[in-house]
């Protein structure tokens, strides 16, 4: 395994790809809706794989992450994308961005949203932001509304008065309603899906589970770690940058990762005292890496001061969030 090897980026199509039939569907479905709603976690469902991270922290994703889901009949290329909120930084400008660019993809959007909780404004930003891409492109897009965490909506009333709300939001839309963290509705989501893809052939190897390199895919997960072991502002502040990805002569994959904060303060919290909180952290992303990776892993941390690096545009782009002007 060299540095830029990608285990799960394959060549482009081949001649010896097999034939696919007739009425063979396929096309982009962009995932979107406000932060922490299970976009990524509603996309790793369907694809029965985890290639995009998770965690309780609102905008945990950042990077827009293809997610692709090969059947002899269907090819669907989920596009994972951050959740629409007000950006407060040049990060936050970014991922705005990188979810609305994923509108202009899309042959299906999957409107995601909570069942646990009431309408709010960044829904209804959500909803804006679908009807001005509808004026835009001068065509009616095809939304499911994916109503997710219904195992969460504890109180009937409150669900259905919550329920109501959310449909209310784009009334003409086809909705379902899921659990994606046990699988709940998602053979029904993938059907309704498949019902309004376009025909056509395959863009990816049936084989390729995503578009991210496998060492960037590695650093989310140790980005995962941080964000599940931290509190407050830290898991904001934090960016990782995979320095070395090898495999040495005794077959163990060498991983050096550099983790970047904002301030001193944030790098104490996550060394910890004596280190504890780096080893805890440490742990953890190792015990993710090597089941992705079926293999060994040593796992090499470091963390470093980068000041304001969600407000530095050139940081932004060296650490691969490149904003478009």
């Amino acid at each position: 395994m060299t540095d830029d090897e990608n285990m799960l980026n394959s060549d482009h199509l081949t001649d010896d790809e097999p034939e696919l039939p007739e009425d063979h569907r396929s096309g982009y479905v962009a995932v979107i809706g406000r932060p922490n709603v299970g976009k990524s976690t509603l996309m790793n469902a369907i694809l029965g794989e985890k290639i995009a991270i998770v965690s309780p922290k609102p905008q945990t994703t950042r990077l827009r992450q293809l997610g692709i889901l090969t059947r002899p009949d269907v090819q669907i290329v989920f596009i994972d994308t951050p959740g629409i909120h007000q950006p407060r930084n040049a990060l936050g400008e970014f991922m705005v961005e990188v979810a609305v660019a994923a509108l202009q993809e899309a042959d299906v959007v999957l409107l995601v949203t909570d069942a646990s909780e009431s309408v709010t404004e960044e829904d209804k930003n959500v909803v804006e932001i679908l009807n001005q891409a509808n004026e835009k492109s001068g065509s009616h897009l095809k939304i499911i509304h994916v109503v997710n965490k219904v195992d969460r909506a504890h109180d009937p009333e409150k669900y259905q008065q919550h329920f109501e709300g959310q449909r209310a939001l784009v009334p003409d839309a086809v909705w379902t309603t899921t659990i994606a963290t046990d699988n709940t509705g998602i053979e029904t989501l993938v059907k309704l899906i498949i019902e309004r893809l376009p025909q056509g052939p395959r863009f990816y190897p049936e084989d390729q589970l995503s578009d991210l390199r496998t060492r960037d895919i590695v650093g989310e997960m140790v980005r995962e770690a941080v964000l599940l072991h931290t509190e407050q502002e830290v898991p904001h502040a934090v960016a990782v940058e995979v320095e070395e990805f090898s495999e040495r002569e005794n077959g163990v994959v060498y991983i050096n990762v550099t983790i970047y904060v904002e301030r001193d303060s944030q790098k104490g919290i996550i060394i910890g005292q004596k280190g504890q909180m780096l080893k805890k952290i440490s742990m953890h992303a190792r015990r993710e890496i090597e089941r992705f990776l079926e293999t060994r892993i040593y796992l090499e941390p470091h963390v470093k001061v980068l000041k304001n690096w969600r407000k530095d545009e050139n940081a932004l782009r060296r650490l691969g969030y490149r904003i478009q002007r």
